[in-house]
């Protein structure tokens, strides 16, 4: 077959209805090349039915590949043609090389998380990169008519929450990622309507559940994202209104009411008041 996509497209079905297990003379180093050429497709059948969930299988469930694969792996996914390809462009497809770079770099640090092999260089470079692009990332559409999810604060989130379960996230890592949250929450020009702010969530309450930071830290940047009461009024002061005040909700209900602290409650009740105009 001359067409390599859809040859990648057949390999990859015959791959999942075999359990994703290879046939004699075949390696998975052989697959990975067309995956990430491809791992942007426009159609999500290549992108999010077959290349996703065979990188999933494979990076965690089978746990294939060498700490030296995967660090080969994590650099070409950081790189300027994958996580960073055109950065900072709306409405274009560029999005889908993007967001659905982030996922196997969430999945690999599962497996730094559990069996770690990244340099202290090497975790600094993964952290820069996070953090760069969720600062970055402008096209925060959620599924997208024709071409599937892209969905780029939900998928950026996962990759936060990976990184801030890692041995080397020190206090100050754990307030960089907060940071751009709250950043995120609060850009200006988009309204989140996906469930974004149940995966950014999920983030802040990996922190307090498994003590990442103290509460006083979180307490406090909980307060803060009442910030944008004060901006000048207008929809863009709404937009940051509404989708802080929807990430709380989100929070608040995370826990159920015998895992909620007191002092828990009462930071996040009096910070949802304090954006809630209709109180």
């Amino acid at each position: 077959m001359s067409d390599p996509r859809a040859r990648l497209m057949m390999d990859l079905k015959r791959i999942e209805t075999e359990e994703y297990l290879l046939r004699e003379g075949e390696a998975h180093a052989d697959f990975i090349r067309p995956m990430l050429e491809y791992i942007g497709d426009p159609q999500p059948e290549l992108r999010d039915d077959l290349i996703y969930p065979t990188f999933y299988k494979w990076i965690l469930e089978q746990q294939l590949f060498t700490a030296d694969e995967l660090r080969s792996f994590l650099k070409v996914l950081l790189d300027e043609q994958h996580l960073f390809y055109g950065i900072g462009r709306t409405e274009d497809n560029s999005v889908f090389t993007r967001t659905f770079s982030v996922l196997p770099v969430a999945l690999i640090v599962q497996r730094h998380i559990k069996q770690p092999f990244l340099t202290a260089e090497e975790f600094r470079i993964l952290k820069n990169a996070l953090l760069r692009y969720y600062r970055e990332e402008k096209d925060l559409r959620g599924y997208v008519e024709d071409g599937g999810w892209a969905h780029a604060a939900a998928h950026g989130a996962d990759a936060l929450d990976e990184l801030v379960q890692c041995p080397e996230s020190s206090e100050e890592v754990q307030l960089e990622v907060l940071e751009v949250i709250k950043d995120m929450l609060q850009y200006r020009m988009w309204l989140f309507g996906e469930e974004e702010d149940e995966r950014m969530a999920t983030v802040v309450d990996t922190m307090i559940v498994q003590n990442r930071l103290s509460w006083n830290s979180i307490a406090g940047w909980i307060l803060s994202l009442g910030d944008c009461v004060d901006w000048t009024p207008g929809r863009s002061q709404r937009i940051a209104q509404n989708n802080s005040k929807n990430f709380l909700r989100s929070l608040y209900f995370r826990r159920g009411r015998q895992e909620r602290s007191e002092a828990f409650e009462q930071v996040l009740l009096t910070a949802e008041a304090g954006l809630n105009r209709f109180c």
